[in-house]
């Protein structure tokens, strides 16, 4: 059964490591695509999480999982900032308003 949950690990590094390749190439709409796949499947995660265990061989590699998404992340959040800046920058001076 833990295989089953590792899978879920697996599947959110996939993602991860797409949401990347997106931000590497600025499509900024893959990567929100991407991220949406990824939320998807922590909350699929989570839910499997409370009945089922990882075995510790599982663990040892959901920790290396994890550390690579993490260093995904990272990359994308860096090759992000300036579009971030941009994008708040267009916004800056303009009175706008959300309801």
């Amino acid at each position: 059964m833990s295989e089953m949950l590792i899978d879920y690990y697996k599947a959110i590094e996939d993602s991860s490591a797409k949401m990347l390749e997106a931000a590497k190439m600025e499509d900024w709409d893959g990567v929100v695509r991407f991220e949406g796949a990824c939320a998807v499947l922590i909350e699929q995660l989570r839910h499997r999480a409370r009945s089922e265990q990882l075995s510790p061989n599982s663990r040892a590699e959901k920790n290396r999982i994890m550390r690579r998404i993490l260093h995904n992340d990272a990359q994308i959040r860096y090759l992000a900032e300036p579009w971030l800046a941009h994008f708040e920058q267009k916004f800056d001076g303009h009175n706008t308003q959300l309801h």
